[in-house]
């Protein structure tokens, strides 16, 4: 009986686009100095600080994040997926990448044709973090589609570890004679390939001012690289690993395996040696005959200077009308990520495979046990979502594509310990400025850990929690004016938690563009983030307050340093000192004097639930003894910030400069009052007309609402200076944390209006999967890969 839907359910909410297809005029990078890659990025593969590997809409594997940290995109031909098909005597066989290798290699090959403007479409890629899939069309007679996801899903702290990608092809026969079909993967051995050669690399300070260090990995090098057959009951597969001299497992090292499933209906062939880089006809050979491969098992290592890969294929017949599946299984298991040499951790999936380098296989077999089950659970985790009438479908497929950064990132996941039970997570700010968990983007883009891992999110605030008492006098030279300055200073909370070419968590103050003791914003964004993540959490980790608090306390009293006027409110100093970071504000700002206001409802709010718990006794300094301070700072504070920036409209930049620019985040300390169930700092009457303003002269006077809102502009929609960066940029990640704003005060049209229209830019124009901080009207961008625009999670925290 005929399967009358053989294709996966796909849902409807996907990024879908024809394989193949370009675009016309794909944004491009605003400064040389950023990073670039070009258009073609997919949905990564690999779990939450595993590693990954990321596959393009052409269909070629070639992001590989595998060393913590460390960024590398190329195309790598030979790891591919190629199908042959027979019927009625005809033959084809492609290789299923729309691009031939640019260094000639595998010329024997046959590439699967691409989709053009012109011609008829080849098939369509459909993305929903953590699952893709493509649809093969008008190229075989099967109807064929292979889905591929890795075990992640929401308040899973185990599973969501894994270095598993899973493939399942769906071959459906819709003719009237029986089809012969082949699926082949190869797959090149890169064991060795991702650490550092470099032992020291230098730092060196680019030409916008930021902190940079050298990366040269083992890339290409597969000098005694081996490959194994493994036969396991139904289970067959092609172990890769190499050989090593050390008693310890070092960075890199380890195996990868690629395996199927046996059975009476299947023929498996393999090949577990062949020359990636030669013409690929010792496999296209045999395969494009008749889909087998030559059974040939082969491990000797690699010798200096060759490469070598392996394949795995599976042939079978499909009557007509019926349907099979077949799935393939990728595994990695690299435990250590290296930073600093000596700085050694082992990743969170060693808690649950061990730690020798040596349990890819013992992944296959966990996979193929569980993969069914895995998939049901990230279907109930994303159903109720995306079951939703009342949200559009552009907005649920953004929502967990942009989760994508959780695993591309540059995440890291450490294994377990008695202090840190879940192990210390961390995604880079992003690629060009790659430092961890910059606590300002931050405050906008921990929405979506807070709201799927919260465990993790909290122990990222912990480990801020823990650096702000410690100092590090170590001098530097500051990016923007070459002026010398300590690393960090006593007291003040960090801008990050460090590079992974230091010591992430225990050396922090990466970034040297600007002065990160004397930023006005992070002592306040880290108070509320501990209590927001109280809150979200069940408000009953009393622990996680508790370990929180002396930091807090500490890290306010040194923001008040910088009160110079004793006005009860701490001052911008004309500096970049706070997130938009090379804008200048002078005196009281509407940004950093919001965040100070609301932090000290925080605090003050933290106090007192440690008081009501019974708990001031355990902790320093006693709540008793601060919260008045708290008060009398805030009863002072509160009246003159409205006195001193509201004008009717808007409340001004700052009270120094004498700028009449309307900045779109000017109320993100009134936005975090409200979610916190804490008392407004300004009038909600003003809020809702400041909204409005920015709502029209950022957003609606700025190119025709055609981009987002630009972070400030004059009230009739024109930039004070043409020429200035940060303010004539739409900030992705704040957009998405004004329209949460926007909804939390009832607007929530003129939320999803500018919602969709930055989804758009980022989704229609080449940006998809590497989501940058910001968009200029000129079609550039910079940043990508960026961790604030995950702040689409507070979006739908007020849509719930």
């Amino acid at each position: 009986m005929s399967n009358p839907n053989p294709i996966p359910n796909i849902p409807e909410s996907t990024w879908s686009r024809p394989i193949g297809l370009g675009w016309e005029n794909p944004y491009t990078v605003r400064y040389d100095c950023n990073l670039d890659d070009g258009p073609w990025h997919g949905m990564p593969l690999g779990g939450l600080g595993a590693g990954c590997i990321g596959r393009s809409s052409r269909g070629e594997f070639n992001l590989w994040h595998l060393d913590g940290g460390e960024h590398i995109f190329r195309h790598l031909p030979a790891c591919q997926f190629s199908v042959f098909e027979e019927i009625n005597g005809q033959k084809k066989a492609y290789s299923l990448c729309t691009e031939s290798p640019e260094d000639g290699s595998l010329s024997a090959w046959n590439w699967y044709p691409k989709t053009t403007n012109s011609s008829e479409k080849t098939g369509t890629y459909h993305a929903l973090y953590p699952r893709s899939w493509f649809v093969y069309e008008n190229v075989f007679s099967t109807q064929l589609s292979c889905e591929q996801f890795s075990p992640i899903w929401a308040n899973n702290y185990q599973e969501s570890s894994y270095p598993i990608a899973i493939f399942e092809w769906t071959a459906h026969n819709p003719t009237d004679e029986p089809i012969t079909l082949s699926i082949l993967l190869t797959w090149e051995n890169t064991i060795g390939w991702f650490t550092n050669t470099l032992a020291s690399p230098k730092v060196r300070v680019r030409e916008d001012g930021s902190p940079t260090y050298e990366y040269k990995p083992r890339w290409g090098d597969s000098t005694g690289s081996v490959n194994r057959l493994v036969e396991d009951f139904h289970r067959i597969g092609c172990l890769m690993t190499r050989l090593s001299t050390h008693e310890q497992v070092q960075e890199g090292d380890g195996q990868m395996a690629i395996a199927t499933i046996t059975n009476p209906a299947v023929e498996v062939y393999y090949q577990t040696r062949w020359n990636p880089t030669g013409s690929g006809e010792e496999i296209w050979q045999y395969f494009a005959e008749d889909g087998t491969l030559l059974d040939q098992e082969s491990e000797h290592p690699a010798k200096e200077g060759e490469r070598i890969a392996v394949g795995l294929a599976v042939k079978f017949t499909i009557r007509p009308g019926k349907t099979r599946k077949i799935p393939f299984y990728l595994t990695w298991d690299l435990p250590v990520t290296t930073f600093a040499s000596g700085i050694n951790y082992y990743r969170r999936y060693t808690d649950f495979f061990g730690r020798n380098g040596r349990n890819a296989w013992s992944m296959v077999r966990t996979a193929m046990k569980h993969s069914d089950t895995w998939r049901e659970q990230i279907e109930a985790w994303q159903n109720p979502i995306l079951q939703r009438q009342d949200l559009p479908n552009w907005f649920k497929m953004a929502l967990f594509n942009e989760l994508y950064l959780l695993t591309d990132g540059g995440a890291i996941w450490s294994a377990a310990d008695e202090r840190d039970p879940f192990g210390q997570f961390g995604v880079l700010e992003c690629l060009d400025y790659c430092w961890y968990e910059s606590l300002d983007v931050r405050l906008y883009g921990s929405f979506s850990l807070l709201m799927l891992w919260p465990e993790l999110e909290k122990s990222i605030l912990i480990a801020y929690s823990r650096a702000i008492s410690q100092g590090d006098n170590t001098l530097k030279i500051i990016g923007y004016n070459q002026a010398p300055a300590i690393r960090k200073a006593v007291g003040a909370t960090p801008h990050d938690l460090g590079a992974p070419n230091e010591h992430p968590w225990e050396k922090t103050n990466y970034t040297s563009y600007q002065d990160c003791n004397l930023w006005k914003d992070l002592p306040s964004d880290f108070v509320l983030q501990v209590y927001r993540d109280f809150l979200f959490t069940g408000a009953t980790d009393y622990d996680f307050l508790k370990e929180c608090w002396s930091a807090s306390v500490e890290t306010l009293h040194y923001l008040k340093t910088f009160d110079l006027d004793q006005d009860s409110i701490p001052e911008n100093s004309g500096a970049p000192d706070q997130t938009f970071d090379d804008w200048r504000l002078q005196g009281i700002s509407a940004y950093c004097g919001g965040l100070w206001l609301a932090a000290l409802e925080a605090v003050i709010a933290i106090g007192q639930t440690l008081e009501k718990a019974g708990l001031s006794e355990s902790v320093q300094p006693s709540p008793d003894a601060v919260i008045p301070t708290y008060q009398n700072w805030l009863e002072t504070a509160k009246p003159l910030y409205q006195e001193t920036l509201w004008n009717g409209e808007y409340y001004r930049l700052d009270s120094g400069s004498g700028s009449d620019v309307v900045m779109a985040d000017q109320l993100c300390g009134q936005f975090y009052a409200k979610l916190l169930e804490l008392p407004d700092i300004v009038p909600a009457e003003c809020t809702i007309l400041a909204l409005k303003t920015i709502y029209n002269s950022c957003f609606k006077k700025f190119h025709n609402g055609r981009l987002g809102a630009a972070n400030g502009l004059r009230p009739n929609g024109e930039p004070v200076n043409p020429k200035e960066t940060h303010p004539l940029e739409v900030w992705t990640g704040i957009n998405f944390g004004l329209a949460a704003f926007f909804i939390q005060m009832g607007m929530k049209a003129e939320a999803l209006e500018l919602t969709e229209v930055v989804v758009q830019q980022i989704y229609e124009h080449g940006l998809q999967f590497r989501t940058p901080e910001a968009i200029t009207a000129v079609g550039t961008f910079r940043a990508c890969h960026y961790l604030r625009a995950m702040a689409i999670w507070a979006i739908y925290d007020q849509l719930k």
